[in-house]
């Protein structure tokens, strides 16, 4: 039987003021969170985290560059950190990571590993970032994969709409934060 973990990838206060666009997402994404832990799945938190003076950052990496540039996502700065609506609790895994996929520049496979989790439930901003190369490098890993398509947000809602509908239904299945908790809620 699959051992699953929520990822909560990239809901960072800087993040959240660009990307969310008042349809809910916070709330709708809490009870995705309330709802894993409520079936004893645990919770694992992805954040960007580059270190102050951008070290990590090559000038070939377009997107990095710019956030370099604009100075964002600093270790330590409060707009890294998790938006207060679905902050972490005692116990949940934090993880940091240095490019776009959580898996990138982060020990996440080691956690994930340690823990036997074999099957990864994906949430975050943005769609067209986090989640994608994530999902993709997950897949690359032989991970079983669930999409929350209302638990993911990008600030181009057609590409999200793209992605949701066309592209990750190839290899995850992509299901409401509602069916979701329906399917998961125990009996």
């Amino acid at each position: 039987m699959a051992k699953s973990a929520l990822l909560v990838m990239d809901v960072q206060r800087d993040i959240v003021d660009v990307a969310d666009d008042g349809s809910g997402y916070l709330p709708r994404l809490r009870r995705a969170i309330d709802g894993a832990r409520a079936a004893n799945i645990p919770v694992i938190y992805v954040v960007i985290a580059l270190r102050p003076g951008f070290p990590e950052v090559g000038t070939r990496n377009r997107a990095l560059t710019a956030i370099a540039r604009a100075g964002l996502y600093v270790e330590g700065d409060p707009g890294t950190e998790i938006h207060p609506e679905v902050a972490p609790r005692p116990g949940d895994v934090m993880v940091s990571k240095r490019r776009a996929s959580a898996f990138s520049g982060s020990d996440l496979d080691v956690v994930l590993r340690a823990r036997g989790i074999d099957s990864l439930v994906l949430t975050g901003i943005a769609t067209s970032a986090v989640v994608l190369y994530t999902l993709c490098q997950a897949n690359d890993l032989d991970f079983g994969l669930t999409v929350l398509s209302d638990g993911c947000l990008d600030t181009d809602p057609e590409v999200h709409r793209v992605l949701i509908e066309r592209l990750f239904p190839q290899w995850a299945d992509v299901v409401t934060v509602d069916d979701w908790l329906n399917a998961i809620a125990p009996r």
